[in-house]
């Protein structure tokens, strides 16, 4: 069964960009466009990991995420931050919070895959 992929970002040709490259790779992929969504997504759809933009309207990648860590039925839920925020003040934000990984915009799409499978054990796999 295709491990779901949670990508949340509120720019729609990042988002297709990377929907498409998981697919290929064959995850299942459902989206939200802000961090109020995602966090509505998660409980909806129980993905088995969080792509997370930071900055996004609503509620941002930082603020969904705190939401995340502090339900006990998503606190483990495996997030990937990806976002143009990369100092170093951003990056420890993102680790303090409990990301599995962060990652900075510009990215390559083959790292980011990578990434997914690494996190989900899916190497061999899929």
């Amino acid at each position: 069964m295709a491990k779901t992929v949670l990508v949340v970002d509120d720019h729609p040709p990042t988002v297709r960009l990377i929907q498409n490259a998981l697919e290929q790779d064959g995850f299942s992929v459902v989206t939200a466009p802000n961090g109020a969504e995602c966090v509505l997504a998660v409980h909806r759809e129980q993905p088995d990991l969080v792509i997370l933009d930071v900055i996004m309207p609503v509620m941002d990648g930082f603020q969904a995420l705190r939401v995340l860590r502090e339900n006990h039925r998503t606190k483990r839920l495996p997030v990937i931050i990806l976002t143009v925020r990369k100092s170093d003040e951003d990056v420890l934000h993102g680790w303090q919070a409990g990301v599995d990984m962060y990652l900075t915009k510009p990215f390559e799409v083959t790292e980011l895959v990578a990434a997914v499978k690494r996190i989900l054990h899916t190497e061999d796999t899929q």
